[in-house]
């Protein structure tokens, strides 16, 4: 039987990217351990988390630790934030150094001790900062640079489709939209129809961000922004196997059934084994607090299983207790829909 995409896939340098499914990077929950992770259930690309542009200057060893990839989880890219061109000129060479197949800037960020950097979404408001950044890094590496932007700092202020035209000027090869503004963070929801203000914009491909919480979602942002690819974000805590079924939706594929209690034991197990072969143990479950009690999101007895979970400090007694509790699940319970 012949597969019919409903998207082409996306060329960026050497790399295809069969499935235009990508991973949004978000702080302190996209390290590698979780991100190969993803990489099992089809995602097409993986971002790092985002890498502070002085971080890399100051050669902190945290720094080194976040931009960390696996042989194994090419095409990747390190997202790097800052203002400053020359810092950002030297992070992205340190990027690629790294390992990264595309340097990905960040200017999307709306959490406040970076847009008082006037880094993250801050930049939006200086459209001319925005293109001495993006030359910078496009003229400091030979690898595809790409973008990830709100749409504006708050309504009054919407410019995703100058902000997007200037990126393909600087030689940009991808631009992402998270369709809100940097006013609303999270909050509200996401226009689609300001992602496609983007993609009539430019010819370069356009990724949209927020509000995918399943494949229907993802074909429904498609329809209405003419996108050229979907970034999953915060859907994807807990419950990875969205990104299969957001996969099988952009392959007109029947989606993957709901995990069983075993497999879904499996991933929370090798998610926790990887966690601690990369951080550490004491790191691992601090991580552990916060990982565990999203994959029991919505399921039967979660609130009790959290807070039962979130007093243990002890390694070994963390892995018996979340074995125990998947392992004892009904087979035809799946939790409720998750936020995007």
């Amino acid at each position: 039987m012949t597969r019919t995409n409903i998207l082409p896939p996306l060329r960026l340098g050497a790399h295809t990217i069969d499935v235009p499914l990508v991973l949004a990077p978000m702080a302190g929950i996209t390290d590698l351990p979780f991100r190969r992770i993803c990489r099992r259930f089809g995602v097409g690309l993986t971002v790092t988390e985002m890498v502070a542009s002085r971080a890399v200057d100051m050669k902190r060893a945290r720094t080194q630790k976040i931009a960390q990839v696996a042989p194994d989880e090419h095409p990747v890219a390190i997202q790097i934030a800052g203002s400053d061109p020359q810092y950002m000129r030297q992070a992205a060479q340190w990027a690629v150094a790294q390992g990264a197949d595309f340097v990905d800037i960040n200017m999307g960020c709306p959490v406040k001790k970076v847009c008082k950097q006037l880094a993250g979404s801050a930049m939006l408001r200086d459209e001319r900062l925005v293109r001495r950044v993006l030359d910078a890094v496009v003229q400091a590496v030979q690898v595809p640079v790409t973008l990830k932007i709100r749409t504006g700092w708050d309504e009054r202020s919407k410019n995703v489709a100058t902000i997007a035209r200037i990126a393909e000027d600087a030689g940009v090869q991808m631009l992402t939209v998270h369709g809100r503004t940097r006013a609303q963070m999270f909050h509200g929801h996401a226009s689609w129809e300001d992602i496609g203000l983007a993609k009539q914009a430019v010819s370069i491909p356009v990724i949209g961000n927020g509000d995918i919480v399943d494949g229907a979602s993802a074909r429904a942002m498609l329809a209405v922004s003419g996108c050229d690819g979907v970034m999953v974000g915060r859907a994807v805590q807990g419950n990875p196997w969205v990104l299969a079924e957001v996969r099988a939706a952009l392959l007109n594929e029947t989606p993957p059934p709901p995990p069983t209690p075993a497999e879904r034991w499996r991933i929370v197990e090798q998610h926790l084994r990887e966690l601690c072969a990369h951080h550490g143990q004491p790191t691992a479950s601090r991580l552990a607090r916060k990982h565990v009690p999203w994959y029991s999101k919505g399921l039967p007895g979660s609130a009790a299983f959290r807070s039962q979970f979130q007093q243990l400090h002890d390694w070994q007694a963390q892995l018996d207790a979340a074995r125990r509790y998947f392992l004892s699940l009904p087979e035809d319970e799946q939790p409720v829909a998750y936020a995007a």
